[in-house]
């Protein structure tokens, strides 16, 4: 996609997903005084006050995490004015709560942590702001406000909600319709969110009833051992959503598996993989949901316009949101070559 369309996709309608960008800076002088050139959004590419930034995220043990790291060490690497100092990365809170204190430490200018607990960090992002370095809490939510300056990430909800307004719309004028749903991990506030946006567009459509939901764990292997098992225990139904295209990944095997193609699948997150298999129209799977990992590279704009005390373009304000909520859009045949770009691997 290209870059200048990109910019205009993230504050159009409320941060729409392909790829988010924070365009440019504005200045913290009187409006009057600035010129076009301050204000044009090519500003934010010029070079400024040098900016340390320091990220933090769980293990990228997942093809959306690893997109996350991607995403954020390519965005840091287009401006001259950022340093990024990156963790390993971790899943055990503890070592993941070491690394951003070494961070803090190194006194960078600003912090963007992607939590792989939000609870079990929030002292930490506490003990950063309180020790001056602004937090960018990427994603997974901390428990106080106070723990950051700007929240950004996905819309769970969204993503259900987009999902079930999908599958009913395609499904609205057949009786007695069928669904069923393979969710990820249940222990995740992410999953139940996404469960109850299903459900609530769902209720919209009085002829489709959801027969069926199973957990599995955001793996290959879950996908398609939980998808085996759902197909053995529903042998008709009209529509399938899969909250995660990695685990769509295996759920997509247990359906050539079993020879089912008599219901439609709409997938989650937004793999190439799943852009690849919507783009050939061949099988089951039509749309997947978004929940762009580009995010990462938006925390990074947003981690600089803060360390240069700029705010961002296209909004009025002389400083960066408390918050940037980013839209589920749904990619199907019709739209996935604007979307294709932003797939991970």
């Amino acid at each position: 996609m290209p870059e200048s369309s990109r910019r205009g996709l993230l504050f159009g309608a409320a941060a729409v997903s392909t790829g988010a960008l924070l365009a440019a800076c504005t200045g913290n002088e009187p409006r009057s005084t600035r010129s076009d050139a301050d204000t044009a959004p090519a500003a934010d590419d010029r070079p400024g006050a040098p900016v340390t930034i320091g990220f933090a995220g769980p293990q990228a043990d997942h093809g959306w995490l690893n997109a996350i790291n991607e995403n954020a060490t390519s965005r840091a690497a287009r401006y001259s004015d950022v340093t990024l100092e990156i963790t390993e990365g971790s899943n055990d809170t503890a070592a993941q709560i070491g690394q951003v204190q070494t961070l803090i430490n190194k006194k960078v200018d600003v912090l963007v942590v992607l939590p792989a607990d939000g609870r079990a960090l929030t002292q930490v992002g506490l003990q950063a702001m309180k020790a001056g370095i602004p937090v960018i809490n990427l994603d997974r939510v901390f428990a106080s406000p106070q723990a950051y300056r700007c929240w950004i990430g996905g819309d769970n909800y969204g993503m259900g909600l987009n999902a079930g307004r999908y599958i009913g719309e395609r499904l609205k004028d057949k009786p007695d319709a069928k669904v069923v749903e393979l969710a990820g991990l249940d222990n995740l506030e992410l999953t139940k969110q996404r469960t109850q946006g299903f459900d609530d567009a769902l209720r919209n459509y009085p002829n489709i009833t959801k027969v069926a939901r199973q957990a599995a764990e955001f793996t290959v292997e879950s996908g398609q051992a939980t998808m085996a098992q759902l197909l053995q225990a529903q042998p008709a139904f009209d529509a399938l959503w899969n909250h995660d295209d990695d685990q769509g990944v295996g759920a997509l095997r247990a359906v050539a598996q079993a020879g089912r193609d008599d219901f439609l699948m709409v997938g989650g997150a937004g793999a190439k993989s799943a852009m690849d298999a919507i783009k050939a129209d061949d099988g089951v799977l039509k749309a997947t949901v978004l929940y762009p990992p580009t995010m990462a590279a938006s925390a990074i704009d947003l981690a600089r316009a803060l360390g240069q005390h700029k705010g961002v373009g296209g909004m009025a304000e002389l400083e960066i949101p408390a918050s940037v909520t980013l839209y589920s859009a749904v990619v199907t045949k019709d739209n996935v070559d604007a979307y294709l770009p932003t797939g991970f691997s």
